[in-house]
């Protein structure tokens, strides 16, 4: 089992960077892969990107890609979010997500969630 805690967040102006980080417990930590997704009031949970358990494949959602960025470090047992070029509607709550398996795009691919960082960007 592994616990998440987000951080970084905070408010920016649009144009501006933010990078958030994601600290796993546990050993394990290089057994998992790991995904950023995030939630903009009144709407649905989506993805924003993920990072198979090597490092060798990561994944954006198509919106997003040239923008941000998600790397890790397995020796830090932390998983990053570099988000470059925000926009307002990039306004929400993200939530860092981990599984065993795979870098899955989807939701219900992931078994441990954090509690979220909240991302507002202005105009």
């Amino acid at each position: 089992q592994v616990q998440l805690v987000e951080s970084g967040g905070g408010l920016v102006q649009a144009g501006g960077s933010l990078r958030l980080s994601c600290a796993a417990s546990g050993r394990t930590f290089s057994s998992y892969a790991m995904a950023w997704f995030r939630q903009a009031p009144g709407k649905e949970r989506e993805f924003v990107a993920a990072i198979s358990r090597s490092d060798d494949s990561t994944y954006y959602a198509g919106s997003l890609k040239g923008r941000f960025t998600i790397s890790r470090d397995n020796a830090k047992n932390t998983v990053y979010l570099q988000m470059n070029s925000l926009k307002p509607e990039d306004t929400a709550l993200y939530y860092c997500a981990a599984n065993r398996y795979y870098a899955y795009t989807r939701l219900s691919g992931y078994d441990y969630w954090g509690q979220g960082t909240q991302v507002t960007v202005s105009s």
